[in-house]
């Protein structure tokens, strides 16, 4: 995969007439103390404006990824998961994205090692948000992910938005 679309990797601007939702800021304050949280709602519900408007009155290290239908290979999924952490350090991700580029790839196990690894030795906080992850229907990248989650590091959280519940084990998180 050569090139990536930035735009992928913006966080959405911040809306001059958001509405204070306190109620659920207060959920998702509550919810950052676990390793996943998930904001799940039909189309048109504020989703996203609502984990953008959370993320500006925290101030944390931040890094967003709008995901689509092309996202569902593999590959593709976890070198833009890559991209979306080196926007806030260029040094995460530099082996995995050497180990995802490599011919002789079976299982995205090894980028998520990598990723883990490269996560636990940062010092402050790190906040992913993968935005529309509906769209993701690929069993290799939720088995990836639940990897990802089973052995996050403390120092990283991770936001889902989506229209319907994924296929992971929730419960556990």
């Amino acid at each position: 995969m050569d090139q990536l679309l930035s735009t992928k990797l913006y966080i959405p601007p911040l809306r001059s007439d958001l509405v204070s939702r306190p109620r659920l800021t207060e959920q998702l304050n509550e919810g950052s103390r676990r390793k996943l949280t998930l904001v799940s709602a039909p189309a048109g519900f504020g989703k996203s404006t609502l984990v953008r408007g959370w993320l500006s009155e925290n101030d944390p290290k931040a890094t967003w990824l709008s995901l689509d239908e092309g996202d569902n290979d593999p590959v593709r999924f976890w070198t833009y998961v890559i991209a979306a952490f080196q926007a806030i350090n260029p040094e995460l991700g530099t082996e995995a994205r050497q180990i995802i580029s490599s011919p002789q790839l079976r299982t995205t196990e090894p980028v998520a090692i990598s990723l883990i690894n490269d996560i636990s030795q940062l010092t402050h906080n790190l906040i992913l948000v993968l935005d529309d992850y509906h769209v993701i229907e690929a069993g290799q990248i939720h088995e990836g992910l639940s990897y990802l989650l089973d052995h996050q590091p403390t120092n990283l959280h991770i936001v889902l938005i989506t229209r319907a519940d994924p296929p992971l084990s929730l419960a556990r998180l």
